[in-house]
């Protein structure tokens, strides 16, 4: 782990990195006009309170960790300065910004959920994108309050969306097959010793107990059972690999191969797809993230309209806003989960002069579990990994692009359908 005094005297170095690109566009006549991009936090503590299911479901003692559950590390501070670093290159790269000069204040704008997490991590991007300039991160005054862009929670308070939304959510957990990840993890955490076993004949991960889903009004969608604790386990014990534990302290040394990580991520996983995947409740969460999205990129008039926008929230935002959009299934290389700490959804707009047409890329961009772990500085010449994403009802040419007309129609269909009847 790298220490917290490290950290601070590596900052300035950080700051001070090349930002050396000449501007100019990638893709032959194409020029980029417009980018938003919709992070996740970056490297954060594991959630965990006093009684808390890290606690309730094993007896082994868990490592420390240098700040409260829920918050950035200082390391996650790093990480995003380092993501910011070299999106300031690729901006550059592009002709979206200048090498030597900060944006004016109406090219940029940043909105971060105001929990500690996420305006953090905005703060330090920002730091690494475009270091001395005063750009200022946008977030509702009092900290620590679900912010309603960024808040998934249902507001339909039907009978009918409840029932159904259950349903969708117990049909996608059927299809996970996660029995063999379960029993895997339950030898981990030696599940049948622990607190939340006591007094029962029969506890077990991977038999017997029941996955319940609720999706009340006012409230996330949630779950108890074993998704519940498979995925609070696997969440401590990613982020202990990208701080940077020592091996024996991960998972008190029990995951030993890439095999093991792929096979235990795929609980993790399956938990942000029951709750946040399925479209129809994704569609009721995601729908004051759309709204806003969809106003910035298509009803701002685009003279006046930021050049790049950075909203950064959590996963089940990503994870909502790419079912109701309708992307197409994803392989992200070189990482095991599905929305990875601090990767972006990066929408571009370009525009091509030859033909008198605007085009839509949707892009993933996000670090690798070893530039996690490693914290390896990021830049043109060691970029993060970039994985071009498709939806159903826009389709690309070879090289990504789609019509934004099309795109524009997706967005409105989608914000028609998150709407309701």
């Amino acid at each position: 782990m790298i220490p917290s005094k490290m950290i601070c005297l590596m900052l300035p170095a950080i700051l001070a990195l090349p930002s050396g690109l000449s501007a100019q566009p990638s893709d032959g006549n194409l020029q980029l006009q417009q980018v938003l991009m919709l992070s996740r936090h970056n490297l954060r503590a594991p959630l965990s309170d006093n009684g808390s299911v890290l606690d309730q479901s094993t007896r082994k003692r868990w490592p420390q960790w240098e700040v409260q559950g829920g918050y950035l590390t200082a390391k996650g501070g790093v990480l995003a300065v380092y993501m910011g670093h070299y999106t300031r290159e690729w901006l550059v790269q592009q002709g979206l910004a200048k090498k030597s000069e900060c944006p004016t204040p109406d090219d940029v704008f940043v909105y971060a959920n105001s929990l500690q997490r996420t305006v953090a991590t905005a703060q330090f991007f920002v730091a690494g994108a475009f270091p001395g300039c005063d750009i200022a991160v946008t977030h509702q005054p009092r900290m620590g309050t679900m912010d309603p862009t960024f808040n998934p929670v249902v507001v339909n308070d039907s009978a009918t969306f409840n029932q159904a939304a259950l349903a969708a959510m117990q049909k996608v957990e059927a299809d996970l097959h996660l029995k063999p990840a379960y029993q895997r993890l339950e030898k981990i955490i030696s599940y049948k010793d622990s607190a939340a076993c006591e007094g029962k004949k029969d506890c077990s991960l991977s038999g017997g107990m029941q996955n319940k889903f609720s999706a009340d009004i006012g409230k996330e969608p949630s779950v108890s059972g074993p998704l519940k604790v498979g995925n609070s386990m696997m969440d401590a014990f990613t982020l202990q690999y990208y701080q940077g534990f020592p091996a024996e302290q991960i998972a008190w040394g029990e995951i030993k191969t890439p095999e093991q990580w792929r096979e235990l991520s795929a609980i993790k996983n399956g938990y942000q797809d029951a709750l946040f995947a399925s479209p129809l409740v994704a569609r009721e969460v995601a729908a004051p993230l759309l709204a806003y999205i969809r106003k910035s990129m298509t009803e701002q008039n685009r003279g006046s309209a930021p050049k790049v926008t950075l909203m950064v929230g959590h996963d089940s935002n990503v994870a909502s806003l790419l079912s109701t959009l309708d992307f197409k299934a994803y392989d992200l290389p070189e990482q095991n989960e599905k929305t990875p700490i601090g990767g972006m959804i990066v929408f571009e707009r370009w525009r091509d002069a030859n033909n008198n047409k605007d085009l839509m890329k949707v892009e993933y961009v996000y670090q690798s579990t070893s530039q996690l772990r490693d914290a390896q500085p990021l830049s043109m010449a060691n970029p993060p990994k970039r994985v071009t994403l498709q939806m159903n009802a826009c389709p690309t040419d070879a090289k990504g692009y789609c019509a934004w007309d099309t795109f524009v129609q997706v967005l409105n269909g989608a914000q028609k359908g998150a709407a309701g009847p």
